[in-house]
């Protein structure tokens, strides 16, 4: 008879040993690689940048990587919790989700930029992940071929088309109505 695997909560996430990156998918500990590359770190903070000055003064905020957070599947208490994700840019406009271990619901936009280690665990989880929680926008960032593809929720609440985008175009950021971020400034070596 197969043993039951342990499903982890954010209790149990909470008493791991701080330093260590690791996330909670419906449950199952998944690690994070430890220490992103230098065009990774380059390209975020170049992200942050454009949405930390926009974000000026207005109701919504951005974060980076490593910020917490949990996405109930209803009103479960913060324990019980079984998903808690670190993406690398959360975009938060609902500032009740916000507390201070991070934001508890899903958020307005997500970044992730992928890795070769993160790679299916981005593309695939994490894009099925966010569909589900209602994430709005999800930007999944390409740093070897300088390319981003966005997911938006269409009314159904699934992710319509895909919209890619290059190092040459101006990426018109879906939840914002006047916010655009020149790629070329993102992906410049």
């Amino acid at each position: 008879m197969p043993m039951p695997k342990h499903e982890f909560t954010y209790a149990d996430y909470l008493s791991w040993p701080e330093g260590e990156r690791v996330e909670i998918i419906e449950g199952e500990a998944v690690a994070v690689s430890p220490a992103p590359s230098r065009q990774h770190q380059r390209i975020l903070g170049e992200l942050h940048a454009a949405f930390h000055q926009y974000l000026k003064g207005k109701t919504c905020d951005v974060y980076m990587a490593p910020f917490d957070v949990r996405l109930p599947k209803g009103s479960e208490k913060d324990d019980d919790i079984r998903t808690v994700v670190q993406p690398d840019l959360t975009v938060v406009c609902d500032r009740g989700k916000l507390d201070d271990k991070g934001c508890k619901g899903s958020p307005d936009l997500v970044v992730e930029i992928v890795s070769p280690s993160s790679f299916r665990h981005d593309v695939l989880t994490k894009l099925r992940l966010y569909e589900k929680a209602g994430v709005r926008e999800y930007w999944i960032v390409y740093p070897g071929e300088k390319a981003v593809l966005v997911y938006k929720l269409n009314a159904g609440g699934k992710y319509g088309e895909i919209e890619p985008y290059a190092a040459e175009d101006t990426l018109k950021v879906g939840i914002f109505d006047d916010l655009d971020i020149h790629l070329e400034t993102v992906f410049a070596e």
